[in-house]
């Protein structure tokens, strides 16, 4: 691995470029040994795990000074962990690849880390900007099947571009500032985010529930609440799928699990297949185009409507099949069940202390906000429209949190190879308080 195929954009410096390694002291961390318990008591020294990820992944953090656990000096002494000062920069290099910060003090980390306590040459805060616009770049080249990893010796192989010292840190200030303004309008596009879903959910509780927040509560005339095994069909029911779905096989029967269970993510071309031997013993739950399929381990609650071609499909043990009768409307049975009034008593009910979900028994016996077929349709009809606006709008704003994030992507590679004077950029001097 070499710098141009990890960071091509580094090849465009108006700087020479060095390794990291030879302007700053490269390490890492470890992990003391779980089987002494002596060097997990009195543990006074802040050290970063993966657990710690979730601080950076918005990049909003820059300085991290919280850590989950903390380890033992005694466990220090006893491992290859080190104590890094603060001010040290950390890269995230094992599953959750790429994500940097500048320590707050002086900790240790786990195997997990790159660290690199920077020389007179190389400002912290410039070495962040610099290695968060690789992230993508380091994503894209970590190897491993199960835990992507960026291994050590290509660690060492990265580098960084070496302006002046005090140009590094009006590049630092400015993209400080600049992302920080970023920063705010992806908070009001999350927040947005979080609006709309929240009206989404009114609507459903007004529409589909007929405005009744709970069961307590009375219907309006020509409402019953019924359970929901009385809305199957009584020779189908509701039944889950297959406890070993064997193998995957390209021509096998295709087999949906409960994280395949979600709006327009039912198709052929995305489920794993079993091999017709198995799925011949679980006839019980093969699927008809029609049926609602809903996810009862895991993301408990999912719902989908099975489409015309997956008929004769099946499903694993993490899903379960709703035949539904002559009588019912199948999209507006899949908006009600996932209406707040009933997908509320379906969280309710899950149980299982590593495995959560809910079982039949108790799924059969929720309750549901009942009207005629002919009303059934009309709400369905009304609701699906409203919730076509509300996606139309997500979708917009999903859309400008990635436009976003790669003018935030760009800023910070131009700046960082000095594709532009960021003394002058957008007409602003942002070198106020920059010492040299």
């Amino acid at each position: 691995m070499t710098d141009t195929n990890v960071a091509p954009w580094l090849t465009h410096s108006r700087w020479p470029t060095a390794p990291i390694r030879l302007v700053a002291r490269l390490g890492s961390g470890h992990t003391p040994s779980r089987s002494v318990p002596e060097y997990w008591e009195n543990c006074t020294v802040p050290w970063i795990t993966l657990a710690d990820v979730w601080q950076l992944r918005t990049g909003n953090v820059s300085v991290i000074s919280e850590t989950k656990e903390k380890v033992s000096s005694l466990g220090l002494a006893h491992s290859a962990a080190v104590e890094h000062p603060a001010g040290t920069v950390i890269l995230s290099r094992t599953a959750s690849v790429g994500f940097s910060a500048i320590m707050g003090t002086s900790m240790a980390t786990s195997q997990d880390f790159a660290t690199w306590t920077c020389g007179p040459r190389l400002d912290p805060r410039f070495l962040l900007h610099a290695l968060r616009g690789m992230s993508p770049d380091l994503k894209r080249v970590a190897t491993g099947s199960t835990h992507k990893t960026i291994y050590m010796p290509d660690i060492e192989q990265l580098r960084v571009p070496l302006p002046p010292l005090d140009e590094q840190r009006r590049i630092a200030n400015f993209l400080d500032a600049e992302t920080a303004r970023m920063t705010t309008v992806g908070d009001a596009l999350r927040q947005f985010d979080r609006d709309v879903r929240e009206r989404e959910r009114a609507v459903l509780a007004h529409q589909l529930n007929a405005g009744v927040r709970s069961v307590r509560t009375e219907l309006p005339p020509g409402w019953q609440w019924t359970p929901l095994m009385h809305l199957t069909d009584p020779l189908r029911q509701i039944m889950y799928g297959i406890v070993l779905p064997g193998p995957n096989v390209t021509d096998g029967v295709p087999i949906v699990k409960g994280g395949d269970v979600a709006a327009n993510r039912l198709s052929l071309n995305s489920l794993n297949r079993t091999t017709r031997e198995i799925e011949a013993n679980y006839a019980r739950s093969r699927l008809k185009g029609g049926d609602l399929v809903i996810a009862i381990r895991g993301s408990v609650g999912e719902v989908a409507v099975v489409p015309a071609e997956l008929t004769g499909a099946n499903l694993t043990q993490d899903a379960a099949r709703i035949s539904i009768n002559r009588s019912v409307h199948a999209e507006w049975l899949r908006l009600v069940l996932e209406s707040p009034l009933v997908s509320h008593q379906i969280q309710q009910r899950i149980t299982g202390a590593t495995i959560k979900g809910i079982n039949i028994w108790d799924l059969k016996r929720v309750l549901v906000p009942t009207p005629d077929g002919e009303t059934q349709a009309a709400l369905a009809a009304t609701a699906g429209r409203e919730i076509e606006t509300h996606e139309d709008l997500r979708s917009r704003v999903a859309q400008h949190n990635h436009l976003l994030a790669e003018r935030r992507q760009a800023l910070i590679t131009a700046a960082v190879t000095g594709q532009f004077d960021v003394t002058t950029a957008s007409g602003r001097n942002v070198t106020d308080g920059v010492t040299a």
